[in-house]
């Protein structure tokens, strides 16, 4: 990284709002801390939770005063440009990839980011930066619906909806792999056949299949738990399908908000990340028990149409190309 250099090309908000509130700019370099390291971006994944981001969703509900030029993005990978001078575990060139949802110095749209080096790890061997850029977001969101809040156990019967969008392909992983039984909802007949090869235990098509039928075959006595990563009518018949005592947990951003009925807990949650969370994420990786898939990848500059495009059907996550070659 040349030392002289203050500025980097980021693809910004100057208000919150709708993708065409997504432009390209040149800003300053995100500061570096002791214990940070700054990132050169190779690619950044586009989350599901981005849009609620754009529009000021997070920033209202935690009561958070926007800086602008404001960058999104809030997984990414790429290769340690600085170190902070408290930070042991990296060297400059490493190739890592790190989670930072809602970074108050800026997401991964950008050339450069800055994260706290607890946040980072090493992209393990066989995984791809894009791969490795577009997992820990979703993964982590995953993870921590499926063990912190609704601490599925082995043998327990779960319905993921959403689950060939980015925080639904990993949840039906990482189900599997905890030993549960898992009837996943997907979109479309591409969706269906993805998530088969996932290992599922049974899928449908949400948008043509009758999920109270294909739930009452599955589960009889009532499914045990939920996972909703997407919103909509698929919601509403999968709650009528969990028995008394059940449990849902939903990441913040779904719309409509699922409500908790006939003693069935509905529980929202974030994604944050934490060094406990990554560090039993990364245990997966590492073992390679779980895989993300790209469906598209977008230039820095394209970040308004990869905006759009969350809105069209595609499986598994978008991706943004920033330095990579």
């Amino acid at each position: 990284m040349n030392a002289k250099m203050d500025t980097m090309k980021a693809a910004v908000l100057n208000r919150f709002g709708g993708p065409e509130e997504l432009v390209m700019q040149k800003i300053e370099l995100p500061e570096i801390g002791p214990e940070d390291v700054l990132i050169r971006v190779e690619y950044a994944g586009v989350g599901e939770w981005d849009a609620f981001e754009r529009q000021g969703g997070y920033a209202a509900m935690h009561g958070i005063e926007p800086r602008f030029p404001y960058v999104l993005g809030s997984e990414g990978a790429g290769t340690v440009a600085v170190t902070g001078e408290k930070v042991v575990e990296f060297n400059i060139g490493d190739n890592v990839f790190a989670p930072a949802f809602l970074n108050p110095r800026g997401g991964f749209y950008a050339e450069y980011a800055s994260v706290p080096a607890k946040y980072a790890s090493l992209i393990p061997d066989g995984m791809t930066a894009q791969e490795a850029a577009v997992i820990s977001g979703v993964g982590i969101t995953a993870l921590r619906g499926l063990e912190d809040v609704l601490q599925l156990k082995q043998g327990e019967s779960i319905i993921i909806i959403g689950a060939s969008g980015g925080v639904g392909h990993l949840a039906v992983q990482i189900a599997k792999q905890k030993g549960a039984r898992v009837l996943a909802v997907a979109s479309g007949e591409d969706g269906v056949d993805q998530i088969k090869k996932l290992g599922s235990d049974a899928v449908i098509n949400g948008r043509v299949e009758d999920i109270a039928q294909a739930a009452m075959k599955f589960a009889p006595q009532g499914l045990d738990a939920a996972l909703f990563t997407a919103g909509g009518d698929s919601v509403h018949a999968a709650m009528k399908c969990i028995r008394p005592g059940g449990r849902i947990a939903y990441p913040n951003g779904i719309h409509p908000e699922p409500q908790a009925h006939d003693g069935i807990e509905a529980y929202g949650y974030n994604g944050e990340p934490d060094p406990d969370i990554i560090s039993r994420f990364y245990s997966y990786l590492v073992n390679h028990q779980i895989t993300a898939l790209v469906s598209r990848t977008f230039l820095l500059e394209e970040a308004h149409d990869a905006h759009v495009s969350l809105n069209d059907h595609y499986i598994g996550k978008l991706c943004l190309k920033v330095n990579a070659d």
